[in-house]
């Protein structure tokens, strides 16, 4: 079988060593035709110059000292970095035969970034795509999966009703024989992706950094919230070279089901999916947080109104460039990241020369009509108003809602596994039990190298290109 494929793991953490004449027809791809198959060899978190996307957030807006470093997602394809771990689960279930672009209807099971970047990734290696995703997300999503020609199922709810989604997929599974469920909350692709693409770029980064004057060269702690659990693998790869490295999960306080097994509904989306997923390695988490979904849409009208921005600029100090820079760079739940950032050196009394890491996974074009709602809301920002939301949701932020990773937490996190994924989905006790092996773990971070070498393997006898 041939198909359109893209870069390795190793060429998306180094694109330096993807062939030079396809990385400069990637390159030139980004902007004039960005639906070209080429821009498979974009999905990388370093830039053109080969700079990884990344903001050091400014004191005056934390209030801590301790450093605050944020890779974003926006400059990949589809404006977000889950289109790497789409592409990595498609990427393997290609390789390994389960997946045959000529006949199989792939779906991809979201909240919304995962299914935006199923969308493209599938409509560049030649497959025909199938989102389902919640009615409740918002109206940028939709819009933007239907761009890339993939079509849509809206389940019931919002954010966190992925039991629905799941539903769906079954009933589509039963449908027709030709349907691929590629589930990211599931399959280790996105694991993978995270844990050695993701992971291994913070560590470059912190030496990085280091160069310029920021931190002491390791990264303190790496702070994620959960939706498919994937991009806090990254913190697996930052332990095994700091072995005092912290990772600290994040959910909704309005979903609080690591937490205390609570439920509901809110807002950050693309996070607090309301169970504990299949590729969260819980058992290596040093903290969880809850931070309250209002905070983080308020926090984030702050960076965009201009009262907000102008406030910061001249009531805080902070260098105008970088308030524009940073304006567009989250949404919501980079917000919430950050904020989860801030609550972590506070809790773990992290200060100068510390460096906490965290992701914005999307940026602001997804959001503009949430930032719509929230102006009819609560009004437009003035000074005063600008003022209170720095002093009172990013200065203030408090070491409440948070459960350390002891012994027993921890094996709780673990056995919240059960009812979803063996009583709902199919997985066994015996496949349950397994991961509180670390070497179940270690396992599929090795199986890295092999999917490498399956790929290019495949380039030779297939004369695609490297």
């Amino acid at each position: 079988m041939i198909f359109t494929t893209g870069p390795t793991f190793e060429e998306m953490l180094h694109p330096h060593k993807i062939d030079p004449d396809t990385r400069a027809r990637a390159l030139a791809a980004r902007t004039i035709d960005p639906l070209d198959p080429i821009n498979l060899f974009n999905i990388t978190w370093r830039d053109p110059h080969g700079e990884v996307y990344h903001v050091v957030l400014p004191k005056a807006l934390t209030g801590i000292d301790a450093e605050i470093v944020v890779i974003y997602g926006r400059d990949f394809p589809s404006g977000s970095h889950k289109v790497g771990a789409a592409y990595s689960v498609l990427l393997e279930k290609a390789l390994f035969g389960e997946v045959d672009p000529a006949k199989h209807t792939l779906v991809w099971p979201s909240t919304g970034n995962y299914g935006i970047g199923g969308a493209w990734v599938g409509g560049r290696m030649g497959c025909k795509s199938l989102v389902v995703l919640p009615e409740g997300m918002s109206r940028e999503r939709f819009e933007r999966i239907a761009s890339y020609g993939a079509g849509v199922i809206k389940t019931h709810g919002s954010e966190s009703n992925v039991k629905e989604i799941y539903d769906e997929t079954h009933r589509l599974r039963a449908s027709d024989p030709n349907i691929r469920i590629l589930n990211q909350f599931e399959v280790m692709g996105n694991y993978r992706f995270h844990y050695h693409v993701t992971g291994n770029t913070l560590v470059e980064l912190a030496n990085e950094l280091y160069q310029r004057g920021i931190g002491n060269g390791k990264i303190a702690a790496f702070v994620s919230a959960m939706g498919s659990a994937g991009t806090i693998a990254a913190g697996d790869r930052l332990k095994q070279v700091w072995s005092d490295h912290k990772i600290v999960g994040l959910e909704p306080i309005q979903c609080p089901t690591l937490y205390n097994n609570g439920y509901g509904s809110h807002d950050i989306q693309g996070i607090g999916d309301k169970h504990v997923t299949w590729i969260h390695n819980v058992l290596n988490m040093d903290a969880l947080m809850c931070i309250d979904d209002i905070e983080c849409k308020l926090g984030l009208q702050l960076l965009v109104e201009p009262a907000g921005q102008e406030t910061l600029v001249k009531r805080y100090g902070i260098d105008s460039a970088l308030v524009e820079r940073l304006a567009p760079l989250f949404g919501i739940s980079g917000i919430c990241n950050i904020l989860g950032a801030i609550k972590t050196a506070k809790y773990f009394g992290l200060g100068k020369g510390d460096i906490i890491a965290t992701v914005a996974t999307d940026s602001l074009d997804r959001y503009h009509s949430v930032m719509e709602s929230m102006a009819e809301c609560y009004g437009r920002l003035d000074e005063g108003k600008a003022m209170a939301r720095v002093e009172g949701i990013f200065h203030a932020q408090r070491t409440d809602w948070i459960m350390p990773g002891t012994r027993d937490a921890r094996e709780r996190w673990h056995n919240l596994k059960y009812y979803t994924w063996v009583e709902q989905q199919g997985k066994t006790v015996q496949e349950l039990d397994a991961q509180r092996d670390p070497a179940w773990w270690i396992e599929h971070q090795q199986r890295v190298a092999e999917i490498d070498a399956r790929l290019i393997a495949l380039r030779e006898t297939a004369a695609l290109p490297v």
